[in-house]
């Protein structure tokens, strides 16, 4: 969305609260907050390591989000959307989520995690309310919850029928206090999900932030929290009486060789170790290319270097090298000037050129793997357009043919590098780099100002080594 001159703001940042974290900083022998600090710091690095772009990284133990939570909480009571009573039932700490007896399986929450039997005063959110309200918005806004699936699931939970939701803890004392009401803390999927507008400036709504982006917000999120964004979420702000965000959208979970990943059998994977083994646009390729988004996908060290060989090293990295090795070798070291276009030269181009609109299609629904087959697709063409025209040959009997060739090589070259930047941006900038395309012709809206032929280029870099097994 940046790279096509959209106006964006990208929000990730860690979740802190909750029963979950106080028990997991008492057994490491800290206090909450310190455990917390160490934990956000991962994720940062994480950030970090594979180069995402986010303009701000939120943490619930931020105080201006402690604020946002409270003034949310507060719209709530003043619209006569909370009540104090107590709660008795099942909750399972490490889902951070209340269950009903008809929902556990063998005693255990549908998720798989134990569940204990709690008993305490709460507050609670009239969710019972909001049963026809929202089915209304599953069924006028089919697009608000992806993939449909999920959509599905959500409008079947829903029609089941909507028990008041319980929004406060007075068990444990690591969270946000309840507005005046200490002796309580706000249940930890309230606070968490205010983040969304806390950093928007909430609450103020007039916030230029607020204003602009939050109309258009999309949520990303795991499968298994699509109850608390797509049902808890929506009606929080219906009940608040603030905008819903624009879609929500659930990715699948990765298993490992075939199995779930899981501490107890010892097969979690290191994205660390993954990015210094393998390299950050190796991994960030494979995750993105490897699984229709939305689904579950198996991980394996083998298919990644086999996935990483094929269609980074030998497609795009291969392209790359021979083509512009090829011109600084037997074009006078320069990006050659065109003559004549033939049919072919134009067929190319015509994908080139036609690719970006299909990519911007496939990022407006999330479909990541989409956006990598529409830009290999013309990697593809590329390939074949070289052993078609074949310039090694046309060297000996027509060189001004052979500079049109290379010349329509390195502007697909360019389109697909500048595209291939929000997929693999260090070897995308690297390969605009040898093409000495400079900084500020490097987004979409650059596509349409074509290389000039006479640049000057140096020799060649490979961009994709390829990795051995």
């Amino acid at each position: 969305m940046r790279l096509d001159g959209r106006d964006v703001k990208f929000l990730t940042g860690t979740d802190e609260h909750g029963q979950k974290v106080e028990q997991s900083a008492e057994k490491m022998g800290m206090t909450p907050q310190a455990f917390v600090d160490d934990v956000s710091q991962e994720f940062k690095k994480l950030s970090d390591l594979f180069g995402f772009t986010n303009d701000d990284f939120i943490r619930t133990t931020d105080l201006h989000h402690k604020k946002s939570a409270q003034a949310l909480w507060m719209k709530l009571v003043e619209n006569g959307q909370i009540y104090k009573s107590a709660y008795e039932g099942w909750y399972s700490v490490r889902d951070e989520a209340f269950y009903n007896e008809d929902e556990l399986i063998n005693g255990k929450a549908p998720t798989g995690t134990d569940v204990s039997w709690v008993k305490e005063p709460c507050y609670f959110f009239k969710l019972s309310q909001f049963q026809d309200k929202l089915l209304n918005l599953y069924e006028t806004n089919p697009d608000f919850m992806a993939p449909k699936s999920r959509l599905n699931e959500v409008r079947s939970f829903v029609q089941g029928g909507l028990t008041d939701l319980c929004v406060s803890r007075s068990t444990f004392k690591w969270g946000i206090p309840v507005p005046n009401d200490p002796e309580h803390i706000m249940y930890v999927w309230v606070d968490a999900l205010s983040n969304y507008i806390s950093n928007l400036g909430f609450p103020d709504e007039d916030c230029d932030d607020f204003k602009k982006f939050w109309p258009q917000a999309t949520h990303i999120l795991g499968k298994d929290i699509i109850r608390f964004h797509a049902v808890y979420w929506p009606a929080l702000l219906m009940a608040a009486g603030l905008p819903l965000p624009r879609r929500l959208f659930a990715h699948g979970w990765w298993t490992n060789d075939g199995q779930k990943i899981s501490k107890s059998l010892g097969n979690t994977i290191d994205p660390f170790d993954l990015v210094e083994t393998y390299g950050s646009d190796q991994v960030r390729f494979f995750l993105l290319s490897t699984v229709t988004f939305g689904r579950d996908a198996d991980f394996s060290n083998e298919a990644l270097i086999q996935k990483t060989n094929t269609s980074l090293a030998n497609d795009l990295g291969n392209l790359v090298q021979r083509v512009l090795s090829f011109a600084h070798k037997h074009a006078d070291e320069e990006i050659p000037a065109p003559g004549d276009m033939t049919e072919n030269d134009k067929k190319l181009l015509d994908l080139a050129i036609s690719m970006p609109a299909q990519v911007r299609i496939h990022a407006e629904t999330q479909a990541l793997h989409k956006m990598c087959e529409a830009i290999w697709a013309v990697v593809g063409d590329a390939n074949r357009y070289v052993d078609q025209e074949e310039p090694w040959a046309l060297r000996k009997t027509n060189t001004d043919r052979m500079k049109t060739v290379l010349y329509v090589l390195c502007e697909t070259i360019r389109r697909i590098a500048i595209v291939a930047q929000c997929i693999v941006p260090k070897a995308a900038s690297k390969i605009l780099d040898q093409l000495e395309l400079p900084l500020n012709k490097r987004t979409l809206a650059s596509l349409d100002t074509p290389l000039v032929g006479g640049t000057k280029i140096e020799k060649p870099e490979g961009v994709f080594p390829r990795i051995s097994k």
